[in-house]
């Protein structure tokens, strides 16, 4: 349901507007881009799930960049061993569900998949009316319909049941539902089914990008559709788009935490063209770890200028201490690859990592170092790009023996991804910065840095940089 055509004109008018934007937006792109993740192809309402060792982005899709409403004919499966290089694996069309009685079905709006017992249950949008679900013995099929008819029927709540997330948890499996009011449920057994009777979640303090329109809220609705479920820590979070609340149970009651995205989300200017009520809106997503890592992946129309043929963006994503999430970067960069001849590399923004752990820096609200968390570990960073004419890596550190000094002696590391022998190995001490000869680097490098404790004290990295 399109809930903002009814403060902010025509669909048609809209879809005008935004297409004079687009051009300029797509020109801006530099030559090595990670967002979008998949350009110009319409691809949005992203979830990603790690299945094996690969990303798998189950997704919906605008048709077409000169859509001036939402014409959105089949879900698609992409899939990644990098978050760089993305294939489309599967496409699921309306006639191979019970919706095969509806010719010219064109609401195959958002979708989420989850997996039990080697079978991949893959549940999607009947527009902003139903939810139902096909199965596949992969994660991208090929797909059945094993109900022939809905799984969440339009009665079911007083909600809208539609835009299902998915949930995890040990042996059970949770959808969760909705606009407005969201409703959660744990699925049977057989995954096509539900155990008990959808429960409404309590949402304190909720608010969202309908908030406040004109000044005045919006009839009561104070969050959006779209909910998601993660959990970090001993914390839940639900999410609606940009938005979040954290619970320590399940079933909530959440508490409104505030939203990932910020005046300072944008360091190279790609808050606009956006949609009518700002960059916060219209943020579609889902959250997903892979190798240590956390990441939000989720819609965006800076590049097609058109709020009716979406883009996927993904961005880093960094816990505080107290469970709140620093605002994320929305940046062409993207996630699984650098670009060295932009400035430094911070050392949290990794793409594996092996014992080390992020912590935020009291310093600075939104700094963060990633800390050796036992004697040695590893941090994995693939396709740096613009090391042309560079030799040297520069590491800035956190040092620290038990006394407090800038003393603690360690051993350093850097080979080339893959590769069994190091470029150079060398033990350091004494300073937070230091300089280190590589000898010359290719255009694009994928580097493994290892670092060994040789003392008692606390190893951080701040960040890497070339020279």
């Amino acid at each position: 349901m399109d809930w903002n055509k009814h403060f902010f004109g025509t669909a048609a008018a809209v879809g005008r507007l935004c297409l004079l934007w687009a051009g300029a937006a797509v020109l801006a792109s530099p030559a090595h881009a990670g967002n979008p993740v998949v350009a110009n192809q319409g691809v949005n309402d992203p979830h990603i799930h790690i299945f094996g060792d690969t990303a798998y982005l189950y997704a919906s899709h605008d048709k077409s960049s000169r859509n001036d409403e939402f014409i959105m004919e089949d879900w698609q499966v992409w899939s990644s061993d990098d978050l760089v290089h993305w294939t489309l694996r599967s496409t699921l069309y309306p006639h191979q569900t019970y919706l095969r009685d509806q010719p010219g079905f064109a609401s195959a709006w958002a979708t989420d998949v989850a997996e039990k017992n080697g079978q991949y249950f893959w549940y999607f949008s009947e527009g902003n009316r139903q939810t139902g679900v096909v199965v596949g013995d992969s994660p991208v099929g090929p797909w059945r319909d094993p109900l022939g008819e809905p799984l969440l029927r339009q009665d079911l709540t007083p909600t809208h049941e539609y835009d299902p997330g998915l949930y995890s948890e040990g042996d059970n499996r949770y959808i969760i539902f909705g606009v407005w009011d969201y409703h959660l449920a744990k699925l049977g057994e057989d995954m096509i089914s539900l155990a008990e009777t959808p429960r409404k979640i309590e949402i304190r303090g909720a608010r969202g990008p309908y908030t406040l329109t004109n000044g005045t809220p919006f009839d009561g609705k104070l969050t959006d559709d779209k909910p998601f479920l993660h959990k970090h820590g001993d914390l839940y979070y639900l999410s609606w788009g940009a938005f979040y609340a954290t619970s320590k149970e399940l079933y909530g009651p959440y508490d409104y935490r505030g939203v990932l995205i910020t005046d300072e989300s944008f360091p190279t200017g790609l808050s606009s063209p956006t949609w009518p009520t700002g960059p916060q809106q219209g943020r579609h997503g889902s959250f997903f770890t892979w190798h240590g890592q956390t990441y939000f992946a989720y819609c965006d129309i800076s590049q097609s200028g058109n709020r009716y043929f979406r883009d996927t963006f993904i961005s880093f994503v960094h816990y505080r201490d107290d469970g709140s999430i620093a605002p994320i970067r929305v940046d062409l960069v993207g996630v699984g690859e650098y670009r060295a001849d932009l400035g430094p590399i911070e050392g949290e923004e990794f793409f594996a990592a092996d014992g080390f752990t992020k912590r935020a820096r009291a310093s600075a609200s939104n700094g963060f170092d990633v800390v050796l968390k036992q004697q040695e570990g590893e941090l994995t960073f693939p396709n740096i790009h613009g090391l042309g004419g560079m030799d040297s890596l520069v590491l800035d550190m956190l040092v620290l023996d038990m006394t407090g000094e800038s003393d603690a002696p360690f051993e350093l590391s850097v080979s080339r991804k893959g590769a069994k022998a190091p470029i150079v190995q060398h033990e350091l001490r004494g300073a937070n910065r230091w300089r280190i000869p590589l000898g010359p680097l290719g255009e694009t490098e994928s580097l493994v840095v290892k670092i060994k404790s040789l003392g008692r004290g606390e190893l951080a990295l701040d960040r890497l940089s070339f020279e």
